[in-house]
């Protein structure tokens, strides 16, 4: 078993069987979907409530992830389990290499780790915006909603492979001299 978690590549097979494993526990444990986007507005609510609770109240975005009154759930431990469980993947794979501006990066806008960081930082800025605005993130979607056949989370996927591919390639066909 140990030597399988080692693998490079897991089968796309397994993987999808863990995953609707995960998500039917997720229903019958939590009776709630597997997704992460709201725990993040549901910790500005929660933190907020505690600086400024009248504005809380009175604001019905950050309301509404407060009327259970409590802002830390079972989807928070998701969260950080997130990175914990990434570290123990690579640490499984063997030694660790940081690279801090990838080639194909290198490749397309140059070696600057600080241009790099900006990058990575405001496309996770634009995602977790897509993903509130879309009502959820791309595991809640794509994962939850696709097992579901919910048309939005259909909706969103094509959406997402619809702009995703062509902005690739726009930004990536690029080469320096």
């Amino acid at each position: 078993m140990c030597s399988y978690l080692k693998k490079n590549k897991w089968s796309a097979y397994t993987v999808g069987i863990l995953l609707a494993i995960l998500s039917v526990c997720s229903f019958y444990c939590f009776n709630a979907m597997l997704g992460v986007s709201t725990t993040f507005v549901r910790i500005a609510a929660g933190l907020l409530s505690l600086l400024a609770p009248e504005y809380v109240t009175q604001n019905a975005y950050y309301s509404q992830y407060l009327d259970n009154s409590y802002w830390i759930s079972w989807q928070f431990a998701l969260v950080v389990g997130i990175p914990i469980g990434s570290y123990i993947a690579s640490r499984l794979h063997g030694p660790i290499t940081s690279v801090s501006v990838p080639s194909l990066w290198k490749n397309s806008f140059g070696p600057s780790k600080i241009k790099r960081f900006i990058g990575a930082f405001l496309g996770g800025v634009i995602i977790l915006f897509g993903a509130r605005l879309a009502g959820g993130c791309t595991s809640g979607h794509a994962i939850t909603g696709g097992m579901q056949l919910t048309l939005a989370s259909w909706i969103f996927m094509m959406a997402v492979f619809a702009t995703g591919i062509p902005t690739a390639f726009i930004l990536y066909s690029r080469k320096r001299k």
